[in-house]
């Protein structure tokens, strides 16, 4: 079990470099990595293990951020965007080899900006994000599938994908101004 002395924190060089691509099939520290990371996620979520345990909650992980340099991401997504929605999670799983391979041209960014489980510091400013995503991933048998994605799921993905190429969230943050919105860039939640 993965608790938050285990995950990797800035300046490591595991998150600065592009993690490996991942043959099949899985080798069992692979699989023990993947059940890892879900389980670090459902506990950190969990109301009353998270604060018991000391975990930070996160939605996302990427095996760079548990100091693994490969192409893996856990994913546990809570569905914000719809509160009369009775699914609870909306994103749930590993993917392996996650790559985005088509793209929107309009951006959206979280209100309240991003953070991360590897950053300690709170690094303040809007994260544009493409607000639709076309991508292609493996599962943990070696099923390769190609989904879209919008909104809150696929700004969580290409954060942990970003994880995978060897950026952090606050590299996308405009130093200059943080919190403005380029152009066919929107918060989301915003029409567009």
């Amino acid at each position: 079990m993965y608790l938050m002395d285990d995950i990797t924190r800035d300046g490591n060089p595991v998150l600065h470099r592009e993690a490996d691509t991942i043959t099949f099939p899985l080798n069992e520290t692979q699989k023990q990595a993947a059940h890892d990371m879900m389980e670090y996620l459902y506990n950190s979520q969990d109301e009353e293990k998270g604060p018991e345990l000391g975990l930070r909650a996160g939605v996302g992980l990427a095996a760079p951020q548990v100091g693994i340099g490969e192409k893996m991401i856990a994913l546990l997504v809570p569905n914000i965007e719809d509160p009369d929605s009775d699914e609870e999670i909306i994103l749930e799983g590993v993917m392996v080899n996650p790559k985005i391979i088509s793209h929107s041209v309009e951006k959206v960014c979280l209100r309240e900006g991003e953070g991360c489980l590897s950053v300690d510091d709170d690094v303040s400013g809007y994260v544009p994000r493409y607000a639709r995503i076309t991508i292609t991933y493996d599962d943990l048998e070696g099923n390769h599938f190609k989904k879209r994605f919008k909104g809150y799921p696929a700004i969580v993905l290409q954060h942990e994908i970003d994880h995978l190429d060897g950026h952090l969230y606050y590299e996308r943050i405009n130093k200059n101004d943080p919190y403005s919105l380029g152009e066919h860039t929107y918060l989301l939640g915003d029409e567009f």
